[in-house]
């Protein structure tokens, strides 16, 4: 397994994570399933569950709507993240299992692992590796791994 990697991410205060704070959520987030862009990558290899996206894939980020942090299928009414991304940060997506147990109306949504920006851009709140790097995390996860985040 991979121990260490280079990322990018926002490095979350102490305290509590909010919705719209662009910070990544400090603490242990379980790897619940993977998403791909089946017209640009490979389904990965790995024994979580996969699943090819679509254009019409989105993630609910409005804390005053029913279906908040979880997939909504667009178009969709309530404000929402798209999925289906022109730049390649979402070619990848690595479900994490922050604030979806139940989730809580401005605890945070969409935070996942995806492939990182040129540069390692900081994220919006997610944890991004770059695609060979996150092809090999996935090749040797399973249900039991977990992205960790220390707070500032």
């Amino acid at each position: 397994m991979v121990e260490k990697a280079r990322a990018a991410y926002r490095r979350a205060p102490e305290g509590d994570k909010r919705e719209g704070d662009g910070a990544t959520p400090a603490g242990c987030w379980t790897l619940r399933r993977v998403l791909y862009r089946p017209d640009r990558v490979a389904a990965p290899a790995t024994v979580l569950p996969v699943a090819p996206l679509s254009p019409t894939d989105g993630w609910c980020d409005d804390p005053d709507d029913a279906r908040y942090n979880q997939p909504v299928t667009l178009p969709y009414a309530g404000r929402h993240e798209r999925l289906w991304r022109d730049d390649r940060l979402y070619d990848v997506i690595v479900v994490l299992g922050h604030n979806d147990s139940p989730p809580v109306a401005g605890r945070g949504s969409a935070i996942f692992l995806h492939v990182a920006a040129p540069g390692y851009a900081p994220t919006e709140g997610c944890v991004a590796l770059a695609l060979p790097d996150l092809l090999t995390v996935l090749a040797a996860a399973d249900a039991r791994n977990r992205v960790c985040i220390e707070a500032a």
